[in-house]
């Protein structure tokens, strides 16, 4: 026989109540899978300049594998959003880890564009379904004021493993092996990481936590009400953040896929070289998105997506007018300017999405907001940079990043506030 359990019993946990030790093993496996994502995602980035002499790819040919995997991405976070709101993000999560692993490897028995480009848009449909869900699961796993910190730390992994360890560890690779070969290296890890979510891993942990283990499997939870989709563009912010994503997702494509040229091709960098200068934007990423949106839980939300946006465009500003002459300083100024762009990124597809709409709306907020911000980052904006850097030259790609970057300052002026101490601070 199930267990009825009301979905609003999650507002009256005591602090005694919280199941910290469940927090703690749930946020350090979310942190391993979401630095799998990155890694599988961006891994490719560093061996452009190889597989572009090896495949004979173009710069826009690099846009188009970048945009196919946004926009797959896309799509897929926008269905499979509303989808976890009915099933539970575990049902999602645990394929997709698996799947998107098997992909990845994959990914080295590509011998031409067709081919590759097949994988990477598979990997984007598996993956836009995991990361919406692996967002919420990080929320239900959180106690409310520590929502901040644990998104960020778990979004942390992303830019970390991605963009921090993977540049290094290829370039330096590329040295004794094929290209093929270092595809072959990251499923293992997604594999072992599933089989530990599957043993951990539950849906609505904080109510089930004072329910016992043995019936935890047949409790139902109950007390959402029946919605369409479309409702959570009654909420001011969703639409706020569909926008200031593509933004900041308009950011990171250049950086993330056309800074390894702009290294090589107008600086005259080596690949050794290029992989230090593109290691920092996931270190910078890294620090970005644990301290900002922790900061985000004390000055609120507003004020960090402010402030963080302003500070990229100033960044950006600074890079463009850089050159090779010191690799101290074109890595620090690479490492501001992406602390602040994945500061934007883990707020807006966190806690400003989650936090703006009814708990059983959660996902698909998420999932539209980043669905959304891939398709048209993916589609128009990995296009456009492509062409502007095959037709005009690959150093005018950071003019499109900085107006991207104004623009989304201006977005997050309108936004209304979410964080938890700052609305119970307005209503005492």
């Amino acid at each position: 026989m199930s267990i009825i359990v009301d979905e609003h019993k999650i507002e009256q946990i005591s602090e005694k109540d919280w199941d910290k030790s469940y927090e703690v093993k749930a946020i350090l496996l979310l942190f391993l899978g979401f630095g799998l994502v990155g890694i599988d995602r961006f891994i490719i980035m560093p061996m452009f300049p190889v597989l572009a002499k090896e495949l004979n790819l173009n710069y826009s040919d690099i846009g188009l594998l970048t945009g196919a995997l946004g926009i797959a991405w896309g799509f897929s976070s926008i269905f499979m959003g509303r989808f976890s709101d009915k099933v539970g993000h575990k049902a999602i999560l645990i394929p997709s880890l698996v799947l998107f692993s098997l992909l990845a490897g994959f990914s080295g028995l590509a011998t031409t564009l067709g081919s590759l480009l097949l994988i990477r848009i598979g990997i984007g449909l598996i993956e836009g379904a995991y990361t919406p869900s692996s967002i919420i699961a990080t929320l239900d796993a959180s106690k409310p004021s520590r929502v901040g910190l644990n998104i960020g730390l778990q979004q942390a992994a992303f830019p970390l493993f991605g963009l921090g360890i993977a540049p290094v560890l290829v370039t330096q690779l590329l040295n004794v092996v094929d290209w093929h070969f270092i595809f072959a290296l990251v499923a293992l890890p997604g594999f072992v990481v599933a089989y530990f979510m599957y043993k951990i891993l539950r849906d609505n942990p904080q109510i089930l936590a004072n329910i016992p283990k043995e019936e935890q499997a047949d409790a139902v939870i109950k007390g959402a009400p029946a919605s369409k989709w479309y409702d959570i563009f009654k909420y001011r912010n969703v639409s706020l953040g569909v926008v200031s994503m593509f933004c900041w997702l308009t950011v990171l494509t250049v950086l993330a896929a056309f800074l390894p040229n702009y290294l090589t091709d107008y600086l005259k960098l080596n690949l050794n070289q290029m992989g230090f200068i593109l290691s920092a934007i996931g270190f910078g990423g890294t620090v970005g998105t644990i301290c900002l949106p922790a900061l985000s839980d004390k000055i609120g939300r507003k004020a960090a997506v402010s402030l963080s946006s302003l500070g990229g465009a100033l960044s950006l500003v600074v890079l463009i007018n850089m050159d090779a002459s010191s690799m101290t300083a074109l890595f620090t100024v690479v490492f501001v300017c992406v602390l602040f762009i994945y500061s934007l990124l883990a707020l807006t597809v966190g806690p400003i999405s989650a936090e703006s709409v009814p708990k059983h709306l959660r996902s698909s907020s998420s999932g539209m907001v980043i669905g959304t911000g891939e398709i048209f980052a993916g589609s128009v904006v990995s296009f456009m940079v492509g062409m502007v850097a095959q037709v005009f030259g690959i150093q005018y790609i950071l003019y499109v990043a900085t107006g991207a970057m104004v623009l989304g300052f201006i977005v997050t002026l309108f936004l209304k506030e979410t964080a938890p101490s700052k609305i119970n601070r307005q209503n005492l």
